[in-house]
């Protein structure tokens, strides 16, 4: 076995085993099993790290697409599925992003437990999440992806449930009826795909292989719709502000951190790599609605009064220029989703961060209780106006350049319908400004109502600080994430005919 192999699978075994580890733990071990599965977080993401190969996609319609790092190995012989995992320059961003939120959210239970039950089961629950969403984003069979794709419900649901705010449990049950809803109609999806096709394997699929037009139109409506569902796709989002704003701190981090992304990044390998035909007749619809969720987000943030729900929102939004650079099926908007998907995944997990901390010292997220931050708590007003105007788009920040490059590529898509959803795009760009500088005045420039100490403990700087210098980081070297993305996302768009 290679070293890329060790690494791809102890970047999965690790926090799997940190998960079983915490959970057996005798229950006196309170702050050892934090310890422990913070331990084994950080050893995850220093593997993720080292997967690293720096080579790309073999670029090309008829070449056979190769990941850095591969296992393939018999799972179940006679139904011809295999345990097969590989990691490019597509997936690999996300897994250290998954990892790395994980991590600080691990961290940042050390000192900070919320109400509802033990930190230790918590943090277990973390990891459990975290080797579904690892697994999603490494998964090169599409009954594996769907396996991994599954894991990450119940764990997430019972973080919601069991540590959320006063409705956590209708917040859960919510979360659970739309994920299950998404469940069925992927399960339906890659039944279609490996029933046409005869095989499982998303590296031999990919180009649409032996699948027929109306096997890939119908399957791509399929997939489409239940990654829709999580990413969120307006109509369909309605579960995103209840479970954010009832989840605690940590698990709003993720959801909106790496969760959101197993939809968007579905779309990208799946949709887009595996139904071709299916993707080209459907953008259309899937860039209208794209453009949609940014006006409506956009929209509905303007009248929201609670920091926690503004901010779950704005994620509707950002992820709908996530969807319109898809939509495109073009390298330039396969490479603006990829950037835009870890932008929104390290400013937003920041925010969300932040707005819990807001939350508990001041005991309300009522955007009209929180006037007067600037005077009493100067650093955490710096350091969610930093947030807020990385979140807006401002250049020279992460946030920047997956909103420029889906609006430059829906342009140079040309034709009148996708240079009108460019240019409503680029409105709704301007409207996120609105919102964000609309919360900004209310928060800390507004009449002070409710004192908030400025004390920032240890687990708090060490789990913010690396999301604020990503944000700066990313923003000013876009290569870092485009550079390694450019091959595969050219090899995506190659198999499309728009």
């Amino acid at each position: 076995m290679s070293a890329g192999q060790v690494l791809l699978l102890a970047t999965l075994a690790l926090p799997a085993a940190g998960a079983l580890l915490v959970a057996l733990l005798p229950r006196r071990v309170e702050r050892g099993g934090r310890i422990a599965g913070t331990v084994a977080a950080g050893l995850a993401f220093a593997t993720s790290v080292a997967l690293y190969d720096g080579r790309g996609w073999v670029v090309g319609i008829d070449a056979p697409v190769q990941p850095w790092h591969r296992i393939q190995v018999d799972w179940v012989p006679w139904l011809h599925l295999q345990f097969h995992l590989g990691v490019d320059g597509i997936s690999y961003p996300l897994v250290v992003l998954t990892t790395l939120l994980t991590l600080l959210c691990c961290l940042y239970t050390l000192r900070h437990v919320p109400e509802g039950g033990r930190g230790r089961t918590l943090v277990a629950l973390l990891l459990a999440v975290e080797v579904g969403i690892v697994g999603t984003f490494l998964a090169l069979d599409l009954v594996l992806f769907f396996v991994f794709f599954e894991v990450v419900l119940l764990p997430m649901y019972a973080v919601i449930a069991g540590w959320g705010g006063q409705r956590r449990r209708h917040a859960a049950r919510k979360f659970v009826l739309y994920a299950l809803l998404g469940s069925v109609l992927l399960l339906v999806g890659v039944f279609v795909v490996v029933a046409g096709a005869g095989t499982a394997d998303i590296t031999a699929l990919t180009g649409g292989g032996p699948l027929s037009r109306t096997s890939q139109l119908v399957a791509f409506t399929l997939l489409a719709l239940a990654f829709a569902v999580k990413a969120p796709l307006w109509p369909l989002h309605t579960w995103l502000p209840d479970a954010h704003t009832e989840a605690p701190t940590v698990g709003s981090v993720i959801l909106a951190g790496v969760l959101l992304k197993m939809g968007t990044y579905g779309l990208i390998r799946i949709g887009v790599g595996v139904t071709p035909e299916g993707a080209a007749w459907a953008a259309p619809v899937v860039g209208v609605l794209a453009v949609a969720a940014i006006i409506v987000g956009a929209l509905v943030c303007l009248a929201q009064t609670e920091l926690k729900r503004l901010i779950a929102y704005s994620s509707v939004g950002h992820m709908g220029f996530v969807l319109l650079g898809i939509a495109t099926l073009s390298a330039v908007g396969i490479q603006a989703a990829l950037i835009g998907n870890i932008a929104h995944g390290v400013i937003t997990g920041l925010l969300f961060f932040l707005a819990g901390a807001i939350k508990d010292r001041a005991h309300t997220g009522e955007l009209a209780r929180l006037g007067g931050l600037r005077e009493h708590a100067p650093v955490l007003a710096g350091l969610l106006g930093f947030g807020a105007i990385a979140s807006l788009g401002l250049p020279g920040l992460a946030g920047f350049w997956g909103e420029m490059f889906a609006v430059v590529a829906a342009v140079q898509r040309s034709g009148a319908l996708w240079v009108t959803l460019g240019v409503v795009a680029a409105t709704g760009a301007a409207l996120t400004a609105a919102y964000f500088l609309r919360m900004l005045r209310r928060v800390s420039h507004g009449p002070a109502a409710v004192a908030v100490t400025d004390r920032l403990t240890r687990p708090e700087l060490v789990a913010w600080s690396p999301l604020a210098l990503l944000a700066l980081v990313i923003g000013v070297l876009p290569v870092l994430v485009l550079g390694m993305a450019y091959d595969p996302a050219s090899a995506l768009a190659g198999v499309v005919s728009p």
